[in-house]
């Protein structure tokens, strides 16, 4: 059985109150898409990087909410090089 916190003081160390992802995840998941990732090989990244299961929609979720804020053709010249 776990204790309750009824005084409210618990602080999360790892995802924030209120907060409902890693800071910074937003940010990995659109470097790796602007790179030519597929969203099928981002959540298999981050499921590898953060030993949790990371679904296919959560990764389309972020980068279409950052991808709607790009000026149109930002996202054009994913090519690799190397």
């Amino acid at each position: 059985m776990l204790p309750r916190d009824r005084a409210g003081t618990f602080e999360p160390q790892i995802v924030p109150k209120h907060e409902r992802r890693l800071s910074g995840f937003d940010e990995a998941v659109s470097s790796l898409y602007a790179k030519g990732m597929t969203t099928g090989d981002i959540a298999a990244h981050l499921e590898e990087v953060y030993d949790t299961t990371i679904s296919r929609d959560l990764v389309s979720t972020v980068t279409e909410k950052v991808t709607k804020d790009l000026p149109t053709g930002a996202l054009m010249n994913t090519s690799r090089t190397g």
